[in-house]
């Protein structure tokens, strides 16, 4: 930056948003544009027996069906499943249709395609769509799926157990849990949630030419247009698709989803613009869930309390439909190893179909369950063996002289310092005093706990093949530059993260930098968002794309005077000839180029060798009500290591949201069916989400320790908060219920569910 410029410390987009400037879906308007609104199952297994929709053409409208695919020949994009398959093999991924044709295997499947004029008039007319369906027997979750003589979600498999995975030394945890001095055991549960973004997903696309052009809320729209391309047999040139703002993602709007495939399709099929976007309860039947799993956790210790052996055995409920996007238990279940030195880790991973929505991934994606299991086996086992849970975390941390470490369960550690960011969360929150508060608590008749969790998240990947973004900076005629981003802002403030690499990088104003991201035309490739990855490759490639700009900026600016490129100095963009007064500024060469129809801009790409590890410590204390079973989130702290600091601003946003999110899922959060298959928590009546009440001041710190993966030393932030907050705010509860003889509680702790227990 020029000298006297700061890095900015609010978010430079927030003003937009507060005064209704953003571009949203449903902002977006297109002359003529048709609606559209789909028929869904209301039984989770049924054969189709017939689809009338006679009633609804004749009121104008137009149906489109799986009929009508076929003689489009649209087909299913579904990414593939690499995984074992029971008794060896790779597994085979389900094909998910886009419309169902003959077969239903969840609730909410959608049937039909219902155009026209407006929402209303195509609402009226898919209620007038008859469907006959002949109800099948259900399985809807892990217990009834492994039952003997179970339904079969897939008539051509032979059990809904769809994939095993399995990984360590099974043979060296078999024998440490067998002469250990103690070993744990718990069953823990991970409920099954939904993102419940605050804006739902929607669509907006229209022919343009011989192109097909989609606007839609989603996070990775470079990864979407070749599925869009596959879906509708286009080649890529043939495809643009836009993303604005987007309210919300969290893995779920990374897809290629059916409903905006199948807008992509009717907008080509008709010759005309069609839109379409999700009801709430219409998104809580069709957003992809996630989570729901139930693990068997074993931890073996040593007479001093050392960590011998652990074993997870997963049983994952994945939904009816399998793809790559079910691999998220498995794609970070090396969390499980914590930041401890266990001597042997054995990992499994049962995958099972089951007549639900099919679940993918959701902000962590198979970190916070991960997390989850070893630190509430933890808590666990220092109840059981009377030892204080933050001193059994001590004696088994890493140490940071042994970094590089690799754990003996997948994941190698790069860097890290984990006892300094244990013993600052201590202090910061007064751990020393907890025993004075919890007897003033119990004065008062309530019950007081306090919960740890030393999360660890892989970030910058995927770990077996590090993903790569992209960035091009392009000087403008007017002295600014344009940023291209490959990576997609959903919320997080990249626009201000970026922007500031920008121009830290090029030493011009940070208000001099313009941010374009989300447009395939624009920019050819990208990664989008997800993987907390957006500033250590995105923000890299950034860094290279300013000093490949810098690099042709002196080659044009050496043509012009007559000299040497080495003999032209960068200064904040004005460009010098050395022993000379010659200067020409950035904006006056890119006019210059412009007029020759060239553009003077640089670009840049960066993968990172491996993943990246942040990591912290999360301290939740809670209050309960015996009475009433109501949690009462009385303080968290959180502190975290994500390499360099780059904005403190918005690393504390991102931990205040993710932590929210985690705590959400241990207070009040679950997908339920009931056992024929009916979806009960289908509206904000059902689902309980957290209030800005619910959930304490959290007060934030942080402990840099940068890693050499990336140009700037960054870890990642955006599911720290996430990973670790639900495993401290169940500790903290199961800490509190531990003084009524109740050793281990699993979410969500509604009140209810707390009383219940307290009371049995």
């Amino acid at each position: 930056m020029k000298d006297g410029a700061t890095r900015p410390r609010q978010r430079r987009e927030d003003l937009r948003m507060v005064m209704g400037q953003g571009l949203y879906v449903d902002d977006a308007v297109h002359a003529g544009a048709l609606h559209a609104v789909f028929v869904r199952s209301d039984l989770p297994s049924a054969r189709v027996l017939s689809l009338d929709s006679a009633a609804a053409r004749d009121m104008g409208a137009t149906v489109l069906t799986a009929r009508e695919m076929q003689e489009d020949s649209v087909v299913s994009v579904v990414p593939a499943l690499k995984q074992q398959a029971p008794g060896g093999g790779e597994a085979r991924e389900t094909p998910r249709p886009l419309l169902a044709d003959d077969r239903v295997r969840m609730q909410g499947e959608p049937l039909a395609m219902v155009i026209a004029n407006s929402r209303e008039a195509a609402m009226d007319a898919a209620e007038a769509v008859t469907v006959e369906l002949e109800e099948l027997p259900a399985v809807m979750d892990i217990d009834a799926a492994k039952a003997d003589g179970a339904p079969l979600v897939w008539d051509d498999r032979p059990g809904n157990l769809i994939f095993h995975w399995s990984k360590g030394d099974a043979e060296a945890v078999r024998a440490a849990l067998g002469s250990a001095a103690h070993v744990t055991r718990q069953r823990i549960r991970t409920s099954r949630v939904a993102a419940m973004a605050m804006e739902p997903r929607g669509a907006l696309a229209w022919p343009e030419g011989e192109r097909i052009v989609i606007r839609l809320a989603h996070q990775s729209p470079h990864a979407f247009k070749p599925a869009v391309a596959k879906a509708l047999g286009l080649g890529a040139d043939a495809v643009r698709v836009l993303a604005g703002e987007v309210g919300g993602s969290f893995g779920m709007k990374s897809g290629p989803l059916r409903e905006e495939l199948l807008v992509a399709w009717a907008a080509k099929r008709l010759g005309r613009p069609v839109r379409w976007t999700a009801t709430r309860a219409e998104s809580v039947l069709s957003d992809e869930h996630a989570r729901d799993i139930w693990a068997d956790v074993a931890l073996a210790l040593d007479a001093e309390g050392n960590f011998q052996a652990l074993h997870v055995r997963y049983e994952v409920n994945l939904g009816a439909f399998v793809s790559a996007r079910s691999n998220s238990p498995v794609g970070n279940f090396g969390g499980i190893a914590g930041v401890y030195r266990t001597a042997a880790i054995h990992g499994e991973c049962l995958g099972y179909v089951t007549h639900t929505q099919q679940t993918a991934p959701y902000r962590g994606a198979g970190r916070p369950d991960a997390t989850y299991m070893i630190e509430r086996i933890i808590d666990q086992a220092a109840f059981e063996t009377g030892r204080d849970p933050a001193e059994l975390r001590r004696i088994n941390l890493i140490p940071p002289s042994a970094m590089p470490y690799q754990t003996p369960f997948v994941f190698r550690y790069d860097c890290g310092e984990f006892e300094p960011v244990l013993d600052r969360a201590l202090e910061m929150i007064d751990y020393a005093g907890f025993e004075a508060r919890r007897a003033e608590s119990g004065r008062r008749g309530k019950l007081r706990g306090i919960g740890l969790a030393n999360p660890i998240e892989v970030a910058s990947g995927p770990w077996v093949s590090p993903a790569r973004d992209f960035a091009t900076l392009r000087a403008e005629a007017d002295g600014r530059i344009t940023l291209l981003s490959g990576a997609m802002s959903v919320g997080q403030g990249l626009e201000t993260a970026l922007t500031s690499v920008a121009a830290e990088s090029l030493g011009v104003d940070y208000g001099d930098v313009a941010f374009v991201q989300g447009d395939t035309d624009a920019r050819a490739e990208g990664k989008g968002s997800g993987g907390s990855s957006a500033l250590s490759l995105c923000g890299s490639a950034v860094t290279l794309g300013a000093e490949a700009l810098i690099e042709t900026a002196k080659a044009e600016a050496a043509a012009i005077f007559g000299v040497a490129p080495g003999d032209v100095a960068w200064d904040g963009g004005l460009l010098r000839a050395d022993g000379s007064n010659r200067v020409i500024g950035l904006g006056e060469l890119a006019a210059k180029m412009a007029e020759e129809g060239r553009t003077l801009e640089g670009s840049g790409d960066f993968a990172s060798p491996q993943a990246t590890f942040p990591n912290g410590c999360h301290i939740c204390e809670v209050e309960i009500d015996p009475e009433t079973g109501l949690v009462d989130m009385l303080d968290y702290v959180a502190v975290e290591d994500v390499g360099t600091v780059l904005n403190p601003h918005l690393v504390a946003g991102q931990i205040h949201g993710g932590v929210a999110q985690g705590v959400g899922q241990a207070l009040f959060e679950e997908i339920r069916y009931s056992p024929d298959g009916q979806l009960l928590s289908g509206t904000f009546m059902d689902y309980a989400m957290p209030r800005a009440a619910d959930i304490s001041f959290m007060a934030c710190d942080n402990h840099e320790v940068p890693t050499d993966l990336n140009l700037l030393g960054v870890k990642g932030v955006g599911e720290a908060g996430t990973v670790g907050g639900m495993a401290a705010a169940m500790n903290a509860i199961c800490h509190a219920m531990q003084s009524r003889g109740i050793a281990h509680f699993d979410m969500p702790a509604t009140p209810h569910r707390v009383w219940e227990a307290l009371n049995r």
